[in-house]
């Protein structure tokens, strides 16, 4: 093994390493922070601590930290992955991530058209981003897509862009639109304009978090069933949690595994096709046209 070979496996272990820490550290800090219960509960993100503000304390909850923390193993996958890239494919992981890119790139054409090109950093994130939050879940964790002020906030960031290519035809131009098709109607449009993010938010919140407390609602359930179908049994064998051996694995497969990850692309194609719906790209082209023979003149 060479100097350089031996470098390549140790930075491959670090960024590995990384990966696995932070999520140490949310169940180690899960564990230390969990007051002891008898029985299921579910809450909300529990807060920390709060940092005094003027108009209102800044609040450090379980979202907010989790979401960090996926956010860290994100980084630290996306540095594996790309770690020793080159012209010439020597990994396979390099075909992994330009699978990625590829498959990326084409949903982004297909949804949005090739003015949205560069977009796909933006949707591979978000998409990313949710799907990490909501498999936390599968370590302990709280999930930060089960906490509305975590999800309102993309949703908010993705009203923002929706809005920011409606008006590239200028503010008129937008307001124009909630006439339309007819002026009575102009109250429904804002409405319906104002539900998108909330929409969004909700939606997506909803899901995930109906998951987590069916997943745990079942675990619960599968408890006590097991209590009364091996209670009559003697000594230790009546305590034995038969029912809670692989049954909850299976059903976090579609609650925890596939949900989290339908929810995720929904959302990121929710983003597409409303950023692309949005966007008057005739009308643009028009305008762009006249300034251009405007300007010749």
């Amino acid at each position: 093994m060479n100097t350089k070979s031996l470098r390549f496996k140790i930075v491959d272990a670090v960024y590995i390493a990384m990966m696995i820490l932070p999520i140490v550290f949310g169940i180690v800090l899960q564990v230390l922070t969990d007051p002891a219960t008898e029985g299921i509960t579910i809450t909300g993100a529990k807060i920390f601590f709060e940092i005094p503000m003027p108009l209102q304390n800044f609040v450090i909850t379980e979202s907010q930290v989790n979401s960090a923390i996926a956010l860290i193993v994100i980084l630290f996958f996306c540095l594996f992955i790309t770690h020793g890239i080159s012209e010439k494919i020597e990994l396979k992981r390099q075909h992994f991530a330009e699978m990625i890119v590829e498959k990326v790139d084409n949903l982004v054409e297909e949804n949005m058209g090739s003015y949205f090109s560069a977009y796909s950093p933006f949707i591979i994130a978000i998409m990313a981003l949710s799907a990490v939050s909501s498999l936390l879940s599968l370590f302990g964790l709280f999930a930060p897509t089960s906490d509305i002020n975590i999800v309102a906030g993309w949703a908010i960031l993705v009203f923002i862009l929706i809005t920011y290519y409606k008006m590239k035809c200028g503010p008129l131009y937008y307001l124009k639109g909630f006439t339309e098709p007819v002026a009575f109607l102009t109250p429904l449009n804002v409405i319906g304009e104002i539900a998108t993010p909330i929409s969004m938010a909700f939606r997506h919140y909803g899901n995930v978090l109906s998951g987590s407390v069916i997943s745990a609602l079942l675990c619960s359930a599968l408890a006590g069933l097991s209590a009364k179908l091996l209670g009559w049994l003697p000594g230790f064998l009546a305590d034995m949690p038969l029912l809670q051996v692989g049954i909850p694995a299976v059903l976090s497969i579609y609650l925890d595994i596939f949900s989290g990850c339908l929810q995720a692309f929904i959302f990121a194609m929710l983003t597409m096709l409303y950023i692309a719906g949005g966007f008057p790209a005739e009308e643009y082209e028009k305008r762009k046209a006249r300034k251009r023979a405007k300007n010749k003149n």
